[in-house]
């Protein structure tokens, strides 16, 4: 399996490229809304724009209006998103939900798909209840309630959740808290009566959502997939999250590290150049091995994915364990070769630190998912 791009996915790679750093940059996104404090944390804006680039429906099927392509190539936008640490609902939206409603009915595809598409939609996606990413864990109920269910229980960190115009929500429909099987996915939309939201900002600037549903009224329409069948749909979009997540990770990286090396490059000390002193070129060189190592691992994730091997579940934890040591390496590298300047707000460096860090929390961290690797290899 080759673990680089080929000419087609090389032509999309210089075209994300060019268009996230000039329309999707620090300055124009990231520090544009932060510092004003607004509350979807990303612009519509540069949705719609992604949209007109073909990016928004990447994942969706053709007959489905989508352009039908792989989480190849969602992932090279997902790392020029990270690359450039552009705000914005891709990863939720053109992944995650996007691959839940692959599950949908026609009905619900009519529904949302469209949207998501032109650029006027966004979508969560509401799993974890608690501070950790702990999804074998499902206590949010839905009851059998006429023809359709009634949902309680709450939500933890669900990122854009109050940006969201429907959010896909795990819910549980029969047995007990721990179990696999009884699990239902469900599209609640935005309006929904009785469910209420309390939306907080994290270290990276994105806004999350604490939600609470309580006894939400859904029809059997509103069900993904099949009833008690969900926890299939739910793995399958996990995998598709890690493996994006990852994606974006190895952006973050990216970015931080050219960062730095163009630093080390200026930066004059004792009338020499900093990139001159061996022990920053041995550290600079490891570092871009860890990345590169980390692309690798990556790039294999989405291809076993795209090609539904059974091995992509495994895959997709070995990538995002990866990727967030990786990550982690650059962005403290970062910091500490940039010096003192490294820990204010006026260089970027710092900016990446905290996208890691959210990251990595973000369906899993490195522990959470070298344990699993350990579990799925039958260790």
């Amino acid at each position: 399996m080759p673990l680089y791009h080929d000419e087609d996915q090389a032509m999309l790679a210089d075209s994300a490229r060019g268009f996230m750093a000039e329309e999707g940059n620090i300055q124009k996104q990231l520090r544009h809304w932060r510092d004003r404090d607004c509350p979807d944390g990303f612009g519509h804006g540069l949705w719609k724009q992604m949209a007109e680039m073909g990016f928004t429906g990447m994942l969706v099927e053709e007959d489905d209006g989508g352009l039908g392509m792989g989480h190849v190539e969602a992932g090279i936008v997902l790392e020029e998103i990270g690359r450039n640490l552009t705000p914005s609902p891709f990863l939720t939206s053109s992944v995650l939900a996007a691959t839940a409603l692959k599950h949908g009915s026609n009905d619900l595809k009519g529904r949302y798909l469209p949207g998501l598409i032109d650029g006027e939609h966004v979508f969560a996606v509401a799993i974890d209840e608690t501070a950790k990413h702990r999804p074998s864990r499902i206590a949010t109920r839905a009851e059998k309630s006429g023809n359709g269910f009634k949902l309680s229980g709450s939500k933890s960190f669900v990122i854009q959740g109050a940006s969201a115009d429907m959010i896909v929500v795990a819910a549980r429909t029969s047995g007990s808290d721990e179990d696999e099987d009884g699990i239902t996915l469900f599209a609640v939309p935005k309006d929904a009566a009785n469910m209420t939201q309390d939306p907080v900002r994290l270290v990276d600037s994105s806004v999350a959502s604490h939600i609470t549903f309580d006894g939400v009224e859904l029809d059997g329409d509103a069900v993904i997939g099949e009833v008690d069948g969900g926890r299939e749909v739910l793995n399958a979009v996990l995998t598709a999250g890690r493996v994006g997540a990852a994606a974006e990770g190895v952006g973050v990286a990216s970015g931080a590290m050219d960062m730095t090396i163009d630093y080390l490059k200026q930066r004059k000390q004792f009338g020499r150049v900093i990139g001159e002193f061996q022990a920053l070129q041995h550290r600079a060189s490891h570092l871009y091995s860890e990345v590169e190592i980390a692309r690798a691992s990556v790039i294999k994730a989405q291809k076993l994915l795209d090609a539904g091997a059974e091995s992509a579940e495994l895959m997709s934890s070995v990538a995002k364990a990866k990727v967030a040591k990786a990550a982690g390496l650059s962005v403290k590298e970062g910091v500490q070769m940039h010096g003192g300047i490294g820990m204010t707000d006026e260089y970027d460096i710092g900016l990446y630190m905290k996208r890691d860090r959210a990251l990595q929390e973000f369906l899993g961290d490195a522990y959470f998912h070298a344990n699993r690797v350990a579990q799925l290899s039958g260790y």
